[in-house]
């Protein structure tokens, strides 16, 4: 399983000096960059294992701040509302899949059949990163709209990433030609059945292992590629 202490966060760039300063759009009066990351990745290593434990709703900002290991009055200088800590959370989960992602393109493109193994290690991320997963489903909607549509905009970018992956394995033929309106589907099936593991994960996993259901959705998925072809 993947901790919650590796949840890696990707921050904004460094703030102008003396001016009040924006990390993912959350203003701090805190000038100094590093410490408010540092502070931030305590407060979301905290926050996450809160959430999944307790809820969203059911968690203080006290309590964040508790298991942060810093004040109440500390706290509020990195976030101004609860809903900021969730954001971050999102965020950085989103994160953590994208650089699963990518890794695991990486070594899909030295392997003999590179959508298979993609979707293996797409679906092992989703596997491991269960329990985070679901909290974006049940949690997302408690954000305000800006930081709800930056989260949804985080999940059309990972699934772009299998967008990529068919246009290029089209190029080479070891795909038939799909349209680019049916390639899209099938992009976002692809991430929504990693995703499926772990929401319905209380029927899934008493019927199935999780290698035998990567092995018959990859079987679905090089079908629905092959239906339509163009």
């Amino acid at each position: 399983m993947i901790s919650n202490a590796s949840v890696r966060l990707i921050f904004g760039v460094l703030p102008m000096v003396g001016q009040k300063t924006e990390n993912k759009g959350i203003p701090t009066l805190v000038k100094n960059q590093a410490l408010v990351e540092q502070r931030r990745r305590q407060i979301v290593d905290a926050a996450v294992t809160l959430f999944i434990q307790n809820g969203f709703h059911k968690t203080t900002t006290r309590q964040i701040a508790q298991a942060s290991g810093i004040s109440i009055g500390s706290l509020y200088e990195y976030i101004a509302t609860k809903e900021d800590v969730l954001y971050l959370v999102c965020d950085a989960i989103h994160a953590e899949i994208e650089h699963g992602v990518a890794e695991a393109l990486e070594r899909a493109r030295k392997g003999r059949d590179p959508l298979a193994e993609v979707i293996r290690e797409y679906f092992m991320v989703c596997h491991q990163m269960n329990d985070h997963i679901l909290l974006i489903y049940q949690e997302t909607q408690s954000l305000p709209g800006k930081w709800r549509r930056i989260v949804l905009e985080n999940e059309i970018r990972i699934t772009g990433t299998f967008t990529r992956v068919l246009a290029d394995l089209m190029a080479t033929g070891a795909l038939p030609h799909i349209s680019p309106r049916k390639l899209d589907l099938v992009a976002h099936t692809i991430s929504v059945l990693g995703h499926m593991w772990t929401f319905r994960r209380w029927f899934l996993a008493n019927h199935y292992s999780v290698d035998e259901y990567i092995t018959l959705q990859t079987q679905n998925i090089l079908g629905m590629c092959h239906e339509n072809a163009s």
